[in-house]
């Protein structure tokens, strides 16, 4: 079966305020993009493709540097230089206080163990510890597994917008919660969550909060300050970079934070947090992904170039905004795309909502198994996912089966208006076969 585009005049620039939105040059960065011709990628949650500058930065490290850090000799302090530039690029990313409260490792789930496994030391009389059924299960096992240990799990669960509310979050802490653990944005359905309002109701009974960026980072500029938590966590795969995850948090509870080290790294962050060694060149390659999104950010001001030099910070700030708007135009295209062919979406699906929302689509057609329809898609060179999405708490919400789960289609903005519509007709074909 092969899907026949409903394409118009120059379908890949959107109208409107989003007409000036770079795609072809975005994409001209991403290599993958063109290889091999013809195929779409729309499973961006499991993970983004790398701009050139990433694999220019990986390769660097590779063939000039790959030495271990520490050493008197230049190879090994450029190394040491390498990572003291991505701890203060991510730092500058997520608006940290101080380049310290920045820990690269493996992934995200690696963190939120750790994490995990220091608060379960500190549990005394506040025992009790949030969790959602929205959450990946990275971010909701980990914390089940203190309950061995003597924590109390309380659940705050989505509403049937598709959304948790802080007010449903004020009924469950009290002076006996640790902790708060919730995503900023869901992974499967693409909800993005208020965390700036429950970290409010969390530090108001005294508790703590964690946050799982990870698939909210690819799609809006994490502030850490603005938000106001006290631990995030990111992977870089799924933010244009390689395989490696980043922990920020707040700097007086890292020193306090009981961690796992080696006698010979001091008992601060970030040494304390970085177990063993992690993979250089990666975090090269995470340092390259955000002067990517900077570069991106500094050639949307055109003729309104400030006179002095702005901060990385600032040009990040400006490509997040381009970004979020163009996203939320495709989101609107795919809600349409899916609305015509019948398909039932999970999560955020009101246009007037658009803006509680990231691309990321999970759906079921009636009367089709979705890996019937992941299948089917592949044929036509679509890349989507199916199944529970890591998220078994959150398909049992939804009513759906777990071995079955639904359907989704997960976009960034390297993703083009033809792109969806060549998707909807897919679907549509499918549905007429």
């Amino acid at each position: 079966m092969q899907a026949k585009s409903q394409s118009v005049v120059n379908p890949e620039v959107p109208s409107g305020p989003n007409a000036n939105f770079p795609i072809e040059a975005v994409r001209a960065a991403f290599p993958a993009l063109t290889r091999p011709p013809g195929f779409i990628f729309f499973d961006n949650a499991a993970g983004a493709q790398v701009p050139q500058i990433v694999l220019d930065a990986v390769n660097h490290h590779l063939l000039e540097c790959n030495v271990q850090r520490g050493g008197r000799y230049p190879k090994s302090r450029e190394v040491d230089a390498t990572i003291l530039r991505a701890r203060q690029s991510v730092g500058d990313l997520v608006n940290a206080r101080d380049a310290s409260e920045i820990a690269f490792g493996m992934n995200a789930t690696s963190f939120i163990r750790l994490v995990s496994l220091a608060i379960c030391q500190t549990l005394e009389k506040r025992n009790e510890i949030v969790v959602t059924d929205m959450d990946h299960e990275a971010n909701v096992a980990t914390w089940l597994a203190l309950e061995r240990n003597g924590a109390r799990i309380l659940w705050w669960k989505m509403r049937d917008d598709g959304n948790l509310n802080a007010e449903d979050l004020m009924a469950l802490v009290s002076s006996r919660t640790r902790l708060v653990a919730c995503t900023l944005a869901s992974n499967a359905i693409g909800s993005i969550v208020d965390v700036a309002a429950a970290a409010r109701v969390a530090h108001a009974a005294g508790a703590e909060i964690f946050l799982d960026a990870v698939h909210y980072a690819p799609h809006g500029l994490i502030d850490v300050q603005a938000l106001d938590c006290d631990y995030l966590v990111c992977s870089g795969y799924k933010i244009f970079a390689p395989h490696m995850g980043f922990l920020w948090g707040r700097l007086e509870l890292l020193h306090r934070l009981p961690t796992f080290r080696e006698d010979f790294i001091p008992d601060e962050p970030p040494g304390k947090i970085e177990a063993g060694t992690f993979i250089y060149e990666n975090v090269a390659g995470m340092d390259a992904a955000i002067r990517y999104l900077e570069n991106l950010g500094r050639s949307l001001a055109g003729d309104n170039e400030p006179e002095k030099p702005e901060s990385r910070r600032a040009a990040l700030q400006r490509a997040f905004r381009a970004i979020r708007s163009y996203e939320e135009f495709l989101s609107l295209e795919m809600l349409r795309a899916l609305s015509d062919c019948g398909a039932v979406v999970y999560g955020v699906a009101d246009k007037e909502r658009i803006g509680e929302r990231v691309p990321t689509l999970c759906f079921n057609l009636p009367n089709m198994p979705p890996a019937r329809i992941a299948e089917e898609l592949a044929k036509d060179n679509f890349g989507v996912r199916d199944g529970h999405m890591y998220s078994p708490r959150l398909m049992k919400r939804l009513g759906l089966a777990l071995e079955s789960g639904a359907v989704r289609a997960s976009l960034v903005h390297y993703n083009t208006v033809e792109e969806v519509r060549r998707f909807g007709s897919a679907l549509a074909q499918m549905m007429r076969d």
